[in-house]
């Protein structure tokens, strides 16, 4: 497979751009033309730009590979924290998040995109009594996104591969697919990223390439590293990219350090993938 065919790029809010000249300015600085950016949220950057940000993204001709939302309330200080917090996992929260949802939809369209990608909380176990009304949640935010013609990627990491797997083939919704995160399964610290790789790959639509290593005590985060110095094993992790065919977005994501070391690290993280697959 011609790595051609894929898209490398960043995330705009790793690079922390409160701006579309700001974006256009630090894409230059790590030598990226791809981006997937945020909508604008509390934790995927607000623009300067307000309302009009999706028009000034298409007139600066910004390569966008899709969009990404996350929601006001969400809290990552711990994983406890975000397991209760994120997505939609609370039900008294699940009306506010879909309009939010509805809102950030609107904005995909408006960037010209079809792929939003977000976490969609921690997914209660089959056995467990929320476990239907929570797919019913995720049923209604594809049938939201139906008429948009936009897929909706869930972010990857805090719970097993055998678990997504599982809930995905229950929710049967064409337009639900996956934002693969190695590094999210090792921050989390669950299953080993190429295994779940290997087994989420039918529904993988996009990848973000991030690092880290597992947390030292459980129920504690793991470390986020530079791309390339961690325990995601990169080199294997590409070629079992390569070797299944992917042929979608790989976008580098750095959540970690002031705004100077993220560009350093994404601007050395891209080289160490270019490296290992020339062609991107």
């Amino acid at each position: 497979m011609p790595w051609t065919a894929c898209r490398l790029g960043v995330c705009s809010w790793s690079l922390q751009a409160g701006s579309i000249p700001e974006l256009q300015q630090l894409l230059a600085q790590v030598n990226a033309r791809w981006v997937q950016i945020a909508c604008g949220d509390p934790h995927h950057a607000s623009w300067e730009e307000g309302d009009a940000m999706p028009a000034a993204a298409r007139a600066a001709g910004l390569a966008m590979t899709g969009a990404m939302i996350g929601f006001p309330g969400e809290d990552y200080s711990t994983p406890q924290a975000i397991a209760a917090t994120g997505g939609f996992g609370d039900p008294r929260l699940r009306p506010e998040r879909l309009e939010r949802l509805a809102w950030a939809l609107q904005r995909t369209r408006d960037l010209g995109l079809t792929d939003l990608t977000l976490h969609a909380g921690f997914l209660p176990e089959p056995m467990q009594p929320e476990y239907r009304g929570f797919l019913d949640t995720l049923g209604k935010a594809a049938s939201m996104a139906l008429p948009y013609g936009i897929t909706l990627a869930l972010e990857t990491g805090q719970e097993t591969a055998a678990a997504l797997e599982r809930f995905l083939l229950d929710l049967q919704c064409p337009n639900v697919r996956i934002n693969f995160d190695p590094a999210n399964m090792l921050l989390y610290d669950m299953d080993e990223p190429i295994a779940a790789l290997e087994r989420l790959f039918p529904f993988v639509r996009s990848i973000h390439l991030k690092d880290a290593h597992r947390p030292s005590l459980k129920g504690q985060w793991g470390t986020e590293v530079p791309l390339g110095t961690g325990s995601i094993n990169l080199p294997k992790f590409l070629t079992t990219l390569e070797r299944l065919g992917y042929t979608g977005p790989l976008m580098v994501e750095r959540e970690v350090g002031t705004q100077a070391e993220r560009v350093r690290d994404i601007r050395l993280g891209l080289e160490r993938v270019r490296a290992l697959a020339p062609g991107l």
